[in-house]
């Protein structure tokens, strides 16, 4: 009995440690897994590096995706995506307006 009392406030304290930890990081993991299987083409995505793109393809054998970056394609490992930032389904493929380029017969002088 002495040596179940003793042992109850530990185990307590790994319960609660479990809930307040390991849980919650299960929890964040899993989420991440669903959204990086979600990303399809047109997806417009920001990577750990902070680089801002749209995905161009995705490569299901390899786990990476190249990112179109204002007509610069690059590869990276599928896990390098930070987030999402629209779907391609929800806002269609943005055209370059939207992307932020500007050409030089856009440009307003202020003079």
């Amino acid at each position: 009995m002495e040596l179940i009392a003793g042992m109850l406030p530990f185990l307590v304290l790994m319960g609660i440690m479990y809930l307040l930890m390991i849980r919650p990081q299960q929890k964040k993991a899993k989420e991440t897994q669903n959204m990086l299987s979600a990303l399809q083409k047109g997806d417009s995505i920001v990577t750990i590096g902070g680089l801002h793109g749209i995905v161009d393809e995705v490569n299901e054998t390899n786990n990476t995706v190249v990112i179109d970056c204002e007509g610069i394609y690059l590869t990276f490992e599928r896990r390098a995506v930070a987030r999402i930032v629209t779907k391609a389904s929800a806002a269609g493929t943005p055209n370059a307006e939207e992307l932020g380029t500007n050409t030089p017969e856009e440009t307003v002088d202020n003079d």
